[in-house]
């Protein structure tokens, strides 16, 4: 189907293919469970490789889940996607040490077989009857290289498809094999090579905090720091452009037991703000946007900023950059940021 034929054009970059499920918030717990055992069955099929693909079950958007039981499984698995995403950078050069690796591999076998190729060939007569002969008898031949040095099998070429490519070729012109490069290769191999890709996990480790540095460079706030956030891991409107209602909130935020400084946690604002149904990640913004002075509490101020941001994103429209002048007016601000 078509399906198989995007894969098949893909070929030769498994490594780069991601799978996502999506809209995986509209089954239940078990239609998910068979959703998914039957997509892997199918890409064991399509994909044809030993290793099983990694599938990411999401709902990868900013609308509200529509079935809330697989939240915790949901965002983990964005987690993971994002993470994955991140690491394509070092992913990359992996794949390109690997491959360089791997084509040197096949270059220093590649050597061998041409060198005892021409070493059989007789100096004046019968060149190409022995050559034939030699064609012939790849199979022994290979088995002597593979004992006489070495090699592993994995490195030697597909017999019959390097058979029909010595027919062109005329082995009394091949020329000896240089030893000095050789050892040169297998140094870059087992020496070089190695070093190089050391580096590389330690590279991309400093990259990791650096990202992760710029990801939560704010002052407090319960979403931006792994041990206290409670969720772990726009368009001009008219509520935008009018104050916030704090009095249509106050009985709900009086009823999450704010403590003797007016302010609620963020393990008590996890519950009410997750019962909106949407997605960490725009509950991660919702709160940014509302925890105003940044100390990981909401009043009742930034709990109604809180509350109608919810209502905003619940009403189909997209969060605002930055908070509206007009909420924040009479707000005593720079009570805020002492």
């Amino acid at each position: 189907d078509e399906f198989q034929r995007v894969i098949e054009a893909c070929k030769g970059n498994d490594t780069k293919i991601r799978i996502v499920l999506n809209k995986a918030d509209k089954v239940t717990n078990q239609q998910l469970m068979r959703i998914y055992g039957a997509l892997m069955w199918s890409l064991g099929k399509v994909l044809g490789t030993p290793e099983v693909a990694r599938v990411y079950i999401g709902s990868f958007w900013d609308q509200p889940y529509s079935n809330d039981e697989n939240r915790k499984l949901l965002d983990m698995e964005e987690e993971d996607l994002f993470k994955d995403i991140q690491s394509v950078p070092r992913g990359a050069i992996i794949r390109k040490l690997n491959d360089l690796i791997k084509r040197s591999r096949l270059a220093k076998t590649h050597s061998y077989i041409i060198a005892h190729l021409k070493n059989e060939m007789p100096a004046v007569f019968g060149k190409e009857a022995k050559q034939k002969q030699l064609i012939n008898n790849l199979p022994a031949i290979f088995e002597q290289i593979q004992r006489a040095t070495g090699l592993p099998a994995g490195d030697f070429p597909n017999i019959q498809e390097f058979s029909e490519t010595l027919k062109k070729c005329d082995f009394s012109k091949f020329k000896p094999m240089n030893q000095a490069m050789v050892d040169a290769l297998d140094k870059m191999i087992s020496t070089e090579l190695p070093r190089l890709m050391a580096q590389v996990p330690q590279d991309q480790e400093v990259f990791h905090e650096e990202y992760m540095r710029n990801l939560n460079k704010r002052e407090g706030g319960a979403l931006y720091d792994d041990d206290t956030t409670p969720f772990g891991l726009g368009e001009t409107l008219d509520i935008l452009n009018s104050a916030v209602p704090i009095n249509d909130y106050q009985y709900e935020f009086e009823q999450l037991g704010p403590d003797a400084d007016g302010k609620i946690n963020g393990t008590q604002a996890k519950k009410p703000m997750q019962d909106s149904k949407l997605p960490n990640t725009t509950l991660k913004r919702i709160w940014a946007l509302g925890d105003y002075d940044k100390d990981g509490k909401l009043d009742i101020r930034e709990f109604s900023i809180v509350k109608h941001l919810i209502k905003l994103k619940l009403d189909g429209h997209e969060l605002p950059v930055e908070l509206p002048k007009i909420w924040l007016e009479g707000l005593e601000i720079d009570d805020f940021r002492r």
